[in-house]
């Protein structure tokens, strides 16, 4: 969707903005308030390789995105009315570029139990960037490996770990994908070893290639055994 018709069908005055992943921490853009919220009837997971601000093209990382099912706590922004396009400019230059994306207006509860409809950016699960099927060890690959125009996978994932705790809730199959892939960047010397294989444009690949084709090398055994162990520790 673009952004001229999202603003087509917005209703007019203030609105709000939920962020999941790094918009917790770094929105991008002014607002005048924010509260923890809740949206049901979706839930954060690493589905989205990220070829320009986690990864590269060879050496793709994974970053968020918003699934059907269950619910997710994240950091909901208000933004004056007088400001709402100048918001959404930038949060389309930064989380439109590829499509990967669904736009949507979610209702989303604030800590005062008030409801309020907010921004939401949805994976698209018929985006080539989009992982359907992998394991703790593969998620933890990609994240080992991820470093982009924004900065590391592991520091991204690290981050929204802690944002997490300041609005007081936990993601234990996150942090174990975390520690798996610390584990693994240490094994490898600080840079996990990957498959140099292109990420497909969407124009280039159709919807229905799997995400194996871009996907890392298996590490080898002993590495697996460590990443296995510290995963379990946790």
């Amino acid at each position: 969707m673009d952004l001229e018709h999202f603003m087509a069908h917005l209703p007019r005055g203030d609105l709000w903005v939920f962020g999941y992943g790094s918009l917790m921490w770094s929105p991008g853009f002014s607002y005048k308030d924010k509260a923890p919220a809740r949206i049901h009837g979706y839930h954060r997971a690493l589905c989205i390789l990220s070829t320009r601000y986690r990864g590269t093209r060879r050496k793709p990382g994974l970053v968020m995105g918003l699934c059907r099912g269950g619910s997710c706590w994240g950091m909901a922004f208000r933004v004056d009315a007088a400001r709402v396009r100048h918001a959404l400019l930038r949060l389309w230059e930064r989380e439109m570029p590829r499509r990967v994306y669904a736009p949507r207006l979610l209702r989303a509860v604030l800590p005062s139990s008030r409801q309020v409809r907010a921004l939401a950016f949805l994976a698209d699960p018929t985006h080539p960037a989009y992982v359907r099927e992998l394991d703790l060890h593969g998620r933890a690959r990609l994240v080992a490996q991820g470093s982009g125009q924004r900065g590391r996978c592991v520091d991204y994932i690290r981050n929204t770990l802690h944002e997490m705790k300041q609005v007081g809730v936990r993601d234990p199959h996150l942090e174990r994908i975390l520690q798996a892939a610390l584990v693994l960047r240490q094994d490898d010397g600080g840079s996990a070893g990957v498959c140099e294989t292109e990420v497909p444009t969407p124009e280039r690949q159709p919807e229905a290639t799997a995400a194996r084709d871009v996907l890392p090398q298996r590490a080898s055994a002993p590495a697996r055994r460590r990443a296995g162990r510290a995963a379990s520790r946790n």
